[in-house]
């Protein structure tokens, strides 16, 4: 299996990406074709795909800030059962995230992602890919040792119509595993940089990140 970088929607690599991402995620959570060509052309925006005999089998994308030594995890894809595609991809992106992180002189201070939260929303079939069960990601997950940020959370539609979508949890995976919290404003500014690129926001996302803004921490819990 290869992990390989995509950095042009004009990347037959990519193609097989975007159909696997509208197999498996709701349309809301995936941007359009063409609105790739410019995320895929930012350096700071990571691309990968797991390349199994020719075939795009898995992906993921993330993302590494080198002001707040944070990173972000967009997404990960398992597109088939059996490969051991999951950990092929975390372990690879560890690896890159460690890398850019030495050489911004430090050691990552951890890592954001979106988890969905199948006790708020149980309707997503995620292409019938059973790795890719929110169940079973969310468990996955919590062994890797994200944990939940303590705040109700919904974030705008990636389809730019103002859509608030629920039904996920914003988590944390810090590198010391003993802390308990994260600077409120920390939070805030992530999410106002991460959603820049959306300048239609939902007056619900509005309302909550103007209430972290206020806020001096926000606690991790478990998933």
């Amino acid at each position: 299996m290869e992990f390989t970088r995509i950095t042009s929607i004009k990347d037959p690599l990519f193609a097989q990406m975007h159909k696997l991402m509208q197999e498996i995620f709701p349309a809301e959570e995936v941007l359009d074709f063409p609105l790739w060509e410019e995320p895929l052309e930012d350096p700071g925006i990571r691309v990968f795909v797991a390349v199994h005999e020719g075939n795009v089998v898995g992906a993921t994308e993330y993302r590494y800030y080198e002001d707040w030594n944070v990173a972000m995890t967009d997404f990960t894809i398992i597109g088939r059962e059996g490969l051991g595609i999951g950990s092929f991809l975390a372990r690879h992106r560890e690896r890159d995230l460690k890398s850019l992180a030495a050489a911004n002189g430090k050691e990552l201070f951890g890592m954001f992602a979106e988890i969905y939260n199948p006790y708020l929303d149980q309707d997503h079939e995620f292409g019938g890919i059973k790795p890719m069960n929110p169940y079973v990601r969310r468990e996955v997950l919590s062994h890797l040792g994200y944990q939940r940020l303590d705040f109700p959370y919904v974030h705008p539609s990636w389809q730019g119509d103002g859509e608030a979508v629920g039904g996920l949890d914003l988590c944390f995976m810090p590198s010391d595993e003993n802390q308990g919290e994260l600077p409120a404003n920390l939070v805030a500014d992530f999410l106002n940089r991460y959603y820049a690129v959306l300048p239609n926001k939902p007056k619900e996302w509005l309302e909550m990140v103007d209430k972290l803004s206020a806020r001096t921490t926000v606690p991790l819990l478990p998933l």
